[in-house]
Formats: structure tokens, sequence, C-alpha cells
């Protein structure tokens, strides 16, 4: 086979359709580096960002989007920021873990190793979690844009890359049609 054969032969990453939730009592648009950093990281691997909110950091608030968009023709994807430390008001893993009908533990474990090189034993607050739902990924990371650069660039990117070996999530979510 030769080296042009090879390469037109290969397939093109598939482009996801992904939402992004800022959970926070205090961001609003002008301020939200966190979200808008996962909506322009998501952008430039190619994936569609259909949607960004941001919301108060009330579990059942939280819980009302993301059923919704697990129970979407659409949301493949959903990228979460906030809410995911160990203060009174943080309740993103408790919003979001009986939503998901597949937890994905090596996500937290991964994460919190990654983040302890940069942050190190203060990642052990961290409570960043991730799972799936009715063909919808589901990834919950703490607030901070470092943060989200860390789970993002560590492991989201490449999970969400069709082309990535040896496995990746994107055969376990729904199918879309894009219009």
């Amino acid at each position: 086979m030769s080296q042009s054969s090879a390469v037109s032969s290969a397939q093109a990453p598939q482009s996801l359709n992904v939402v992004v939730l800022t959970i926070s009592d205090t961001r609003g648009t002008h301020n939200d580096t966190s979200g808008q950093y996962l909506a322009e990281a998501a952008e430039g691997a190619g994936h569609r960002v259909i949607e960004t909110m941001i919301e108060k950091d009330e579990m059942y608030l939280i819980r009302a989007h993301l059923s919704r968009w697990i129970a979407s023709a659409d949301a493949q994807v959903v990228l979460m920021t906030g809410g995911t430390g160990f203060t009174g008001r943080d309740s993103t893993p408790e919003a979001v873990a009986p939503l998901l009908a597949k937890h994905i533990d090596g996500f937290g474990e991964l994460f919190r190793q990654l983040s302890h090189q940069e942050i190190g034993t203060s990642t052990v607050q961290s409570r960043a979690l991730a799972g799936l739902a009715n063909g919808t990924l589901v990834f919950c990371l703490p607030g901070s844009t470092g943060a989200c650069r860390t789970g993002w660039e560590g492991i989201i990117r490449e999970q969400l890359d069709s082309t990535h070996k040896p496995c990746n999530f994107v055969g376990q979510l729904k199918s879309v049609s894009v219009v």
C-alpha cells in the first residue's frame, strides 16, 4: 500500500455535539473563563458546541438541565465545570451521579493523578467524575480554568477523538443526524 492510499483510507475524526455547563453562583458570561475554555477547546478539536449555559450551584437545577440533554436526540457530550469541590455549596457530584447509567471511575482517578502534579495534595478535594447515560457522555470538572485545561488536554480530548487508539468513547455515544 502506498503512503498516499494509507492516508486516504484513514477516517477523519467524528465531530460530536457538545454542551458546556458552568456551575457557579458567582460567574457570568463576562468572567466564565472555564466554560469559555472548554467550548473553545471542543470547537478547536472539530466538535460542535450546540449549547453553553451558566447555572447556579443548585442540585435540582443541575439535574433538570442534565436530564434534558441526556434525553435529547442531539447532545452527545456534556462538559460541566464547577461545583465538584468539597465546600458546602458544591453539589455537582450529588446532582450528576444518580443520573449516570455507567460511572467512569478511571476518569476521576486519572484526573486527580494529573492534577497532583500541578496542585499537590489539594487534589484530594476534587470530586471530578464522569459517566454515560443514554448515549450521552458527561464529564464533571472543577471550576478553575487550569483544572479544565488539565482534564481536557490530559484525558477528554483523546477520548472524544474517534481515531484515538486503542479505544475512545465515541462508539458508545448516541448517533445524531447532522443538519
